[in-house]
């Protein structure tokens, strides 16, 4: 049995989306299986359209939508803990040989799952499952435990000259 590992993509920089999505594409390319449950969106961005591309994908959003303009409320708390049980009961039996948490850190930050919750989830895990975890603001208890952390750090950003985000690019 393969050992599988826990995956940090973290940081204020762009990429971190589109790291775990690449590491989807290279591991469904070699004949493995992934689910990526997207927690905080509710929208089907461009990415998601890989699902008609690649059988062994699944992928889902457990938000009910970004924070920008309100914050969370009860239903995103709610719609976070029950995305977190339905990724515990992947990652515990072993369904999928990827599974990837996108944006869980967000969730974290705001209280809509708890910190301590997703440590026992990602302890719980089928040894041979291989975990990503994306989003600003990784807790230290979860870089602590990950095996790879990784840190997008922003440099330059075209959104700081009024850019907005481009389908196919940033969306």
């Amino acid at each position: 049995m393969e050992k599988g590992f826990i995956h940090v993509y973290t940081g204020n920089g762009k990429g971190k989306t589109t790291a775990a999505f690449g590491l989807a594409v290279r591991a469904l390319c070699a004949g493995k299986t992934v689910y990526i449950g997207q927690f905080v969106k509710d929208m089907k961005y461009s990415e998601t359209g890989l699902e008609n591309y690649f059988e062994g994908l699944s992928i889902e959003q457990l938000g009910q939508g970004c924070f920008i303009e309100t914050p969370p409320g009860p239903d995103d708390k709610v719609a976070a803990e029950e995305g977190l049980k339905r990724v515990a009961d992947l990652l515990e039996t072993g369904t999928y040989d990827v599974v990837i948490l996108d944006e869980i850190f967000i969730a974290l930050l705001y209280k809509l799952i708890d910190e301590s919750r997703v440590l026992s989830v990602l302890e719980k895990r089928h040894p041979s499952v291989e975990v990503v975890l994306t989003g600003r603001y990784a807790p230290q208890s979860i870089l602590d435990v990950a095996d790879l952390v990784t840190e997008m750090q922003a440099v330059k950003h075209y959104y700081e000259q009024g850019v907005l985000s481009r389908k196919g690019i940033d969306c």
